[in-house]
């Protein structure tokens, strides 16, 4: 049995370490009804759950799994400083930054209820994105080079205004996206965002000169999200 539905859940702002803890509660959850589900006739098997939490975190640095360290450009104390937290993560990607006014979205969703691997999954992610900027007038586009999604590809000025870095696990998603609304890009100037040296990085406040209603762009992402999904939010 396959669901499109989708639990969304807003924590606010919460502790990196706190919310990966529960995306591991929510990703065992979804796994185990699948191996339930294995053992079951068709006609037994109950629906796989599937959620999207968005949340903000205090300033914090995470690594993937196949990042280098050395893109941390500081370094214990320096982050005590910075009132920055750092974490290696078991995600893809290298290295970014989460923090206030930055929109974080974890999809845990079971790929098999949408019909999608993981690569039309991080497409899908990025077209979300892609969809939520031209509401505000604002072309963006994917990098061939690079996940995520860019303004200004191929120039010399191309900025990234948000990074994806997802782990699966028997076509089960947790991490995700993160979406800089009105984040303090000073925090980027102490890595290299995402590995690259020579890449900017901006947010939508930013582009548009002023401070942006962080409420309202939410919302515009969870509906752009279903919509490209094909999925009901509840």
């Amino acid at each position: 049995m396959k669901d499109n539905k989708i639990n969304y859940l807003d924590l606010g702002i919460s502790d990196y370490k706190l919310t990966w803890n529960r995306q591991e509660e929510l990703m065992k959850q979804v796994i185990d009804q699948k191996n339930k589900n294995n053992a079951l006739a068709e006609d037994l098997r109950a629906a796989t759950p599937n959620y999207l939490i968005f949340v903000e975190h205090p300033h914090v640095y995470t690594l993937g799994k196949s990042g280098d360290e050395h893109n941390l450009l500081l370094n214990v104390i320096q982050l005590q400083a910075k009132e920055a937290s750092f974490y290696k993560t078991d995600r893809g990607g290298d290295i970014t930054y989460h923090g206030p006014g930055q929109l974080v979205g974890y999809p845990i969703l079971d790929l098999e209820n949408f019909g999608i691997g993981l690569r039309q999954y991080i497409y899908n992610i990025e077209e979300t994105i892609i969809r939520t900027l031209s509401v505000y007038n604002i072309e963006a586009a994917r990098d061939p080079q690079a996940t995520g999604v860019w303004l200004d590809v191929g120039k010399p000025a191309a900025r990234k205004i948000c990074a994806i870095g997802v782990k699966s696990s028997r076509f089960v998603t947790m991490h995700g996206f993160a979406l800089n609304i009105n984040t303090n890009l000073e925090y980027f100037k102490y890595i290299n965002p995402c590995g690259f040296s020579d890449r900017g990085v901006t947010s939508l406040g930013k582009e548009l000169g002023t401070k942006q209603d962080f409420e309202g762009a939410k919302m515009i992402v969870l509906d752009k999200f279903a919509e490209v999904f094909g999925a009901t939010m509840v």
